[in-house]
């Protein structure tokens, strides 16, 4: 039996998803306001293309709330940056998360080190 849907991205959903990823980060440099450290990690692109999340981090961590709520509330500058650099007919909507995987992996370089 053939599996109807497919766990792995197309091609197209890799490309788009790269190129929110860097277009994302070059946006965040140009506007962050240099309290802290905003990286992007990753992008997803929803199957439509009419969604996309992106994943970042944030140092100190201190600063990950302020972060967040900054990159939330330039969402739409985002999408219109978006707008000018791409060339596909529709733009996603952004959405921001924490990359908690990336997190994790910290944490655990952290504890590993201390021993």
């Amino acid at each position: 039996m053939i599996p109807t849907g497919s766990a792995q991205p197309s091609s197209r959903q890799e490309k788009v998803s790269n190129f929110i990823k860097e277009q994302a980060a070059i946006f965040l440099l140009k506007e962050n306001n240099n309290t802290s450290l905003i990286t992007v990690t990753s992008a997803s692109v929803s199957p439509d293309l009419k969604k996309a999340t992106i994943f970042v981090t944030v140092l100190p961590e201190s600063k990950e709330e302020l972060a967040m709520e900054f990159i939330k509330r330039r969402r739409g500058d985002l999408r219109d940056f978006l707008k000018k650099n791409m060339s596909t007919k529709n733009i996603p909507f952004v959405d921001v998360a924490l990359d908690l995987g990336e997190k994790n992996r910290q944490k655990i370089d952290e504890l590993l080190r201390e021993k």
